[in-house]
């Protein structure tokens, strides 16, 4: 019986919905975001040319259920979950004397698919806040990425691993030549 009581709360917990909400409509943090299946880290990533001095890094994680679901149909489920954390970068720190490692969290973005709210949306955290507000439909993200999204309006061709995946599914997009 302790067994089955015991794979029932794990199976719960591993079948939870990624995404909760405030009572105002906010994005709830998860807390355990950096335990979620990583995906790719970008430096410097820039989308109007013009490069830094420092450039920022962008981890990007996704909810294990919502991956396991990609690795199956090529397409990202209902209640998607995909945390954007863009950490400030440093250079010449302790004995490295070139190249750049990730330091203080500047930012938090999420992208969530979630059909009760009608469909995907873009939540920003700010200065640290464990709750995000939805960006305005008319925020530039939106419309980028319903152009440049090699798959669900999410940029899988920044996602090595996932790659292979969307495109022998079927549901690959070239983008951005």
């Amino acid at each position: 019986m302790r067994k089955s009581i015991i794979f029932t709360l794990c199976w719960l917990a591993s079948t939870a919905v990624a995404q909760q909400y405030t009572k105002e409509d906010e994005l709830v943090l998860p807390p355990d975001y950096r335990e979620w299946i990583f995906l790719s880290s970008g430096i410097g990533m820039t989308y109007s040319g013009s490069a830094s001095q420092n450039p920022a890094f962008e981890n990007v994680f996704v909810n294990p259920e919502a991956y396991r679901q990609f690795l199956k149909t090529g397409t990202w489920p209902d209640h998607t979950v995909m945390l954007l954390e863009i950490r400030l970068s440093e250079s010449r720190v302790s004995i490295n004397k070139d190249g750049r490692v990730q330091t203080t969290v500047r930012a938090i973005e999420a992208h969530v698919k979630d059909s009760a709210r009608g469909g995907w949306a873009f939540y920003g955290f700010q200065n640290g806040a464990d709750k995000g507000k939805i960006f305005p439909k008319t925020a530039d993200c939106y419309s980028c990425h319903q152009q440049n999204g090699a798959t669900d309006t999410t940029f899988v061709q920044f996602y090595p691993t996932l790659i292979e995946t969307s495109k022998n599914k079927g549901t690959y997009k070239e983008t951005g030549h």
